[in-house]
């Protein structure tokens, strides 16, 4: 009987642990997200994205109809954008990620390498293996952030078609969603 209650107080000991260094393991994969101001780049690369979707819509919907989409539609869709590609979204996520797939120590160097704080010639090859992690992390990240979004194309496409419509001109060729 003894020997059973110190085995389940040496499990729920590890599981504890565990849960910590999991804790610590996130926290600190949040702390290099700051540092690498990835949140940012981030944001900066949707806006990118919706500029060009938007861009696209309009030059369809000239040539196509030979009207300009008013800018008060411009701004409805990318507020969706915004919405649906917000950071903090995806932040937990991708720090877990991160957490997965590198060592605390992995990460802690590139916190120091990131805050220029430089970079021990013993931690190079460490440096460089985890270098190589990236493109798994990004392949990760990318599925993450693919299978939880939402997509703002059939509403786009509803509001460009009730703008066309309102302007007495037929919608159903202009942007069709198959």
């Amino acid at each position: 009987m003894l020997v059973k209650i110190t085995i389940t107080i040496l499990f729920a000991s590890l599981i504890f642990v565990s849960t910590f260094a999991c804790a610590d393991a996130v926290r600190d994969a949040n702390r290099l997200l700051r540092v690498t101001n990835l949140g940012d780049r981030f944001e900066s690369m949707a806006l990118d994205q919706t500029r060009k979707i938007i861009r696209t819509y309009t030059s369809i919907v000239n040539m196509s109809a030979s009207v300009a989409l008013p800018q008060s539609l411009k701004n409805s869709i990318a507020e969706c954008y915004a919405q649906v590609y917000a950071w903090e979204l995806f932040e937990p996520g991708i720090a877990e990620i991160f957490a997965q797939n590198l060592s605390e120590k992995e990460i802690r160097l590139l916190i120091d390498f990131y805050s220029s704080r430089g970079l021990p010639p013993m931690e190079i090859e460490t440096f460089k293996n985890t270098i190589a992690k990236a493109g798994q992390i990004e392949r990760s990240s990318i599925e993450y952030i693919f299978n939880n979004s939402d997509s703002c194309v059939e509403r786009d496409a509803e509001l460009i078609n009730n703008f066309l419509a309102s302007q007495n001109l037929d919608s159903t060729e202009i942007i069709r969603i198959e």
